[in-house]
């Protein structure tokens, strides 16, 4: 997808949130967007199922309520704040933001405690390996 075309698609998109004329709910399922510059777009409510968002900076964009079962986000800048609340993904990505948690340095007796419950899960990641977690 070039930029002109996400443009288009975010503009839409901002006006159906609105409940404007003219609006249209993003579906960005399959789309490529590799490395693609979203910070501080809404993207609440979109469909970014099976996209390409490797490298993309997801940094300050509003995800709550999307669709990113089956997206690739490696690389990729996953937004920690509020607007990542209620984001649906896949068993895949839940396993990969495990696997970043569980490499964390932490000390804290309560942090070692949650690590340790989700290990198992997290070395199911596809990026566990790279991590050092297998």
């Amino acid at each position: 997808m070039n930029a002109n075309e996400l443009k288009d698609v975010l503009e839409k998109h901002g006006k159906w949130i609105r409940d404007e004329d003219g609006g249209e709910s993003a579906d960005l399922s399959y789309a490529d967007l590799s490395y693609a510059d979203l910070r501080y777009a809404d993207l609440s409510g979109a469909d970014l199922s099976d996209a390409d968002l490797r490298g993309a900076d997801l940094s300050r964009t509003n995800l709550s309520r999307a669709n990113l079962s089956y997206a690739d986000l490696d690389f990729s800048c996953w937004p920690l704040w509020c607007g990542s609340k209620s984001v649906k993904v896949d068993r895949r990505i839940a396993a990969q933001l495990a696997a970043h948690f569980c490499v964390l340095d932490c000390d804290d007796p309560d942090y070692i405690k949650a690590r340790d419950a989700v290990m198992e899960f997290a070395k199911t990641s596809h990026r566990a390996k790279a991590l050092g977690l297998t």
